[in-house]
């Protein structure tokens, strides 16, 4: 069984391969308040994303986070490549912003299957561009505030278990490993503090679940 490779190296200023394969990071902004290392996630991706109200975050809270700088240059600084979702939780001021800073819009709110998490993840999936790429979504604002979101968006781990996506919050991070893989955790002391490890063994081909349901 193939052997595969996890470490939280993206939460150093110089990430290295840690003997793994070189990964190419997207970063997704969800609608939940920031990770103080949000810049750090933005400095190693190459596709940074927002899914709906989480431009409002990004737009609110980067600035905070660069108490120092003018708001309107960190702003233009941390442009999002792309804005996705059902487009009924960011203003219309930040969309507009957006817009004219030159961020593709892709309004998904024909779905209403999935969250918005999912569209986003689904949208990744499908760039032409990553095809051939190893690639890690790295998911700030996953975690905190309602505890039916929270399900919803590990859920979507489990949609997608071969693809490397690590939900992200400033005191913890949640990533599946897939029972198809052998596993090994390179584990950096400066940035982390303790392993939990949670089994949650289900056979999801013999699972039933009824359109729309995407958690709790």
């Amino acid at each position: 069984m193939e052997v595969m490779t996890h470490s939280s190296n993206f939460l150093l200023p110089n990430p290295s391969a840690d003997n793994g394969p070189s990964l190419t990071y997207a970063l997704l902004v969800l609608n939940r308040r920031l990770p103080r290392f949000t810049p750090l996630l933005w400095k190693h991706a190459q596709l940074h994303m927002c899914a709906d109200g989480g431009a409002n975050r990004l737009y609110d809270e980067l600035p905070i986070l660069f108490a120092d700088e003018d708001a309107l240059a960190v702003r233009k600084r941390y442009k999002p490549d792309v804005i996705i979702g059902d487009m009924d939780s960011i203003r219309e001021e930040v969309l507009g912003f957006y817009k004219n800073a030159g961020t593709k819009v892709v309004d998904a709110s024909h779905d209403q299957d999935t969250t918005d998490l999912h569209k986003c993840v689904s949208y990744i999936q499908d760039l032409p561009s990553l095809k051939n790429q190893n690639i890690c979504i790295l998911v700030a604002g996953a975690l905190g505030g309602r505890f039916d979101h929270e399900i919803g968006n590990i859920n979507v781990l489990c949609r997608f278990p071969s693809m490397r996506i690590i939900l992200l919050s400033d005191d913890c991070l949640i990533q599946l490993l897939p029972c198809s893989h052998h596993h090994e955790i390179h584990i950096h002391s400066t940035v982390e503090d303790r392993i939990v490890g949670s089994s949650l063994l289900v056979d999801l081909r013999k699972e039933v679940q009824p359109q729309g349901f995407n958690g709790i």
